[in-house]
């Protein structure tokens, strides 16, 4: 694997080590860091300037370009704790500012550092923008749903064009934590619990901020977090210990980042966990010794929101000195909010604590950055060209992308004889719209900003009338989004029975979802499942429509429901684009990025689990399972249904052996899956292919995802799908702290379907 420069050595069991592994499932050489941001990349063209500036700078004023500060509200500089910042900046002690927007408001407080410090170094300018600026697309969880990261590229480009537009320079996206918590908030912000189709995501929406050329109008820098293995905290609360093995934090939790390296991400954030009783912001493994050296990582390494200094919380750290301390020595780059290296850094360096040369390191990492985004020489926004809505593109790019996130968990009919109750006619006669989140539109979904109270989504009500405009559509909530006030209930039964179709909108408010949105019972809020219970009381057939930020449990609701979409939080376009698949006029082919689980006490529960030595068995009572459960999940990860039907065919492999040594060279298996559409309309489906090593020497997953393409066939039409597995694929990471990555002999079980339990199977030997 040429271009890869990682630790290579003779693995055991006749195995063969390779250099890494690429987390997106086909063999490719690792792209080297751009100029000058790599310890063995050619000087960039700005390199004379960084060490010019270096040289030129005070011990203060470089402590400064590694402070980052948080500005607080949108009134533009003077107000209130901002007045921290504007000193900072004209005193050249200021690197960056976070929560800042609007062009004239970030052109203000770049002038007091550009027009008024001693050595004029712009300010770089961050923002949360998680799923959109004005425009807010799905949440990135539905968009990993999609199982089409082009869906993330376009979210990313249009963000990225409305936020530098704005004067934002930085995005604090994407988030790759993978994660087998659905209890956890953050799952809302990141892709489930797939590292290989995690990785494909993280890579496609940093394509999408950074584009070619960083200091483009319309590109922002992208920031990969949180690293690292922050989904693993325990219990699912936020914030939490994650104690994992190596050969877990490399096989599970690295390799989003190593994709998101490899496509050229900026910046890095470190996580809030502690990893193994080490916090992320003073672990020299993961944030040098893994991240800047083994990968050679050559951007900015940002703490997150006071991270630096929670490290005395943890225990870690002594005093706010000693985590200035131990956060710059293991890698952080720039301080997020806490001010511990900014206060404490000169005594630090005098006595021997830090040193000048990693201080410099730092220090020129960020100045790079502001290169690479232009802002020497374009400091200021064009005030006259600030995007400051969202614009009719933008509302289309976001419409399609909702559509290709949303997955068809049940279709069946709504009686006997009947066919299946989605899609609805647009010619019904009457339709009842209820539920909390039927007239509502809060379905942006967590971290859509306070900048985006200005744009309502468009509403589930409003976008049924607009698809069937001849239909008599009643409308009644039913009961409140929390569930408590049912006393509308009755008015709701009463519409469902006047209508020949009801659409129950149902879930969580975007409050229940996101950082430091942990909830214990992950079921519909209140007493949710009781409106659905008087509507299937009703006779009158029903289509639930369920919008979370996490996978929801499901109660005895489920049977008495002909069909169920799950269209998570959609954004601003959110309510049309259920229209759109509710009425047919997008056939639903998105799949379950993350298992549901049936109940809360299975959690956690994932696909890729490690088989036991006694696997769930019925019939014996000493096995692996729940006496009061049945065995897996609700919905398997993968599943998604649509309008017509697909046949899927086993996989077909261009070699049924293979040497490890020629895996090690390069060398690839392709697997061919045919394909045919077996309905009677144009639909999506995607092709999954999953592999198992049955006999490791580390026990490894029962599966584990190695390829998926979503593509489009017309009714008859049919296609061969192919991918192509390496030694990237094939192999798995050791416990050895310094990474190795093997390959061994033996036979790979290789599966191909529509979902994690595909059955077509062939099996690969390695020699």
């Amino acid at each position: 694997m040429t271009g890869v420069r990682r630790r290579t050595v003779l693995a055991a069991a006749g195995g063969t080590a390779i250099a890494g592994r690429a987390a997106t499932g086909t063999a490719h050489a690792r792209e080297r860091p751009g100029p000058g941001e790599g310890p063995t990349a050619e000087p960039a063209p700005y390199e004379s300037k960084v060490q010019a500036l270096l040289g030129r700078m005070t011990v203060e004023e470089k402590l400064g370009q590694l402070q980052q500060l948080a500005w607080t509200g949108d009134t533009g500089p003077g107000g209130g704790q901002t007045a921290a910042a504007e000193k900072a900046a004209r005193q050249g002690r200021l690197g960056s500012v976070l929560n800042i927007y609007g062009a004239k408001s970030t052109n203000a407080l770049q002038r007091m550092a550009v027009e008024e410090s001693r050595l004029g170094i712009p300010l770089v300018f961050g923002l949360d923008v998680i799923h959109g600026m004005w425009t807010t697309f799905p949440i990135p969880l539905a968009q990993a749903a999609s199982f089409d990261p082009a869906v993330a590229e376009r979210d990313a480009e249009v963000s990225a064009r409305e936020a530098r537009s704005n004067g934002v320079h930085w995005a604090f996206s994407p988030m790759m934590d993978v994660t087998h918590e659905p209890r956890w908030g953050r799952i809302s912000e990141g892709s489930g619990e797939d590292p290989h189709l995690t990785a494909a995501f993280a890579a496609a929406k940093t394509r999408g901020y950074q584009g070619e050329d960083l200091s483009a109008k319309d590109r922002l820098a992208a920031c990969a977090k949180h690293f690292v293995a922050y989904g693993g905290a325990e219990g699912g609360r936020d914030y939490n210990t994650v104690d994992v093995s190596e050969a877990r934090l490399r096989n599970l939790y690295l390799g989003p980042f190593l994709a998101a390296v490899d496509a050229g991400v900026a910046t890095v954030m470190a996580s809030f966990n502690t990893i193994s009783g080490v916090p992320a912001h003073g672990n020299r493994h993961t944030l040098t010794d893994i991240l800047k050296e083994e990968w050679e990582f050559g951007g900015v390494v940002v703490s997150d929101y006071n991270g630096v200094q929670e490290m005395t919380v943890h225990g870690f750290a002594a005093d706010h000195a000693d985590a200035g301390r131990l956060a710059l020595n293991a890698g952080v780059d720039m301080e997020m909010v806490s001010t511990t290296l900014a206060d404490h850094g000169k005594r630090l360096l005098r006595g021997g604590a830090i040193s000048a040369a990693r201080l410099d390191d730092a220090v020129a990492r960020v100045l790079r950055l502001k290169f690479r985004l232009g802002l020497f020489e374009h400091p200021y926004a064009d005030e006259d060209a600030a995007i400051e809505e969202p614009t009719k593109e933008s509302r289309a790019a976001a419409r399609e992308t909702a559509a290709r996130t949303m997955v068809l968990l049940k279709n069946t009919p709504a009686g006997k004889g009947k066919a299946a109750l989605l899609p609805l006619s647009p010619s019904v006669s009457s339709i009842a719209v209820v539920g909390p989140f039927a007239d509502s539109t809060d379905l942006r979904g967590s971290w859509a900003g306070p900048w985006a109270d200005a744009f309502a989504p468009v509403t589930v009500l409003d976008a049924v009338k607009d698809a069937a405009p001849k239909a008599r559509v009643g409308h009644a909530r039913g009961v409140d989004p929390a569930g408590e006030d049912t006393g509308g209930i009755a008015k709701a039964v009463a519409v469902a029975r006047a209508a020949e179709v009801a659409v129950v909108v149902v879930g969580e408010a975007s409050a229940l979802s996101g950082e430091a949105a942990v909830r214990s019972d992950i079921g519909l809020p209140g007493q949710q499942e009781k409106l659905i219970a008087a509507i299937a009381d009703t006779g009158t057939p029903f289509v639930v429509v369920q919008v979370s930020g996490r996978p929801l449990t499901m109660g005895g609701w489920l049977d008495s429901a002909p069909a169920v979409l799950q269209a998570w939080h959609p954004g601003i376009e959110g309510g049309n684009a259920i229209a759109d698949v509710l009425f047919g006029t997008v056939n639903p082919g998105g799949k379950l990025p993350v298992s549901f689980p049936r109940s809360v006490g299975q959690i956690p529960l994932y696909y890729n689990h490690e088989n036991t030595g006694r696997p769930y068995d019925p019939d014996n009572k000493y096995t692996s399972k729940y006496l009061d459960l049945a065995d897996g999940p609700q919905f398997p990860f993968g599943h998604g249904l649509g309008y017509t039907t697909f046949d899927i065919g086993e996989p077909k492999l261009s070699v049924s052996r293979i040497t490890a040594d020629a895996l090690r060279k390069g060398d690839t298996v392709e697997v061919a899956v045919a394909v045919r559409n077996t309905g009677d309309r144009e639909g999506d489906e995607v092709v999954q292919v999953y592999l198992r090593d049955p006999v490791a020497s580390l026990v490894q997953p029962v599966r584990r995802l190695c390829g998926f393409r979503r593509i489009t066939l017309g009714a008859g039409e049919s296609t061969t799908v192919r991918f192509r597995l390496g030694a990237e694929d094939l192999g798995f990471w050791t416990h050895d702290r310094d990474g190795t990555f093997t390959v061994e002999k033996g036979e790979i079980q290789i599966f191909a379907g529509d979902s994690s339990l595909a059955k077509g199977e062939r099996v690969l030997t390695i020699t």
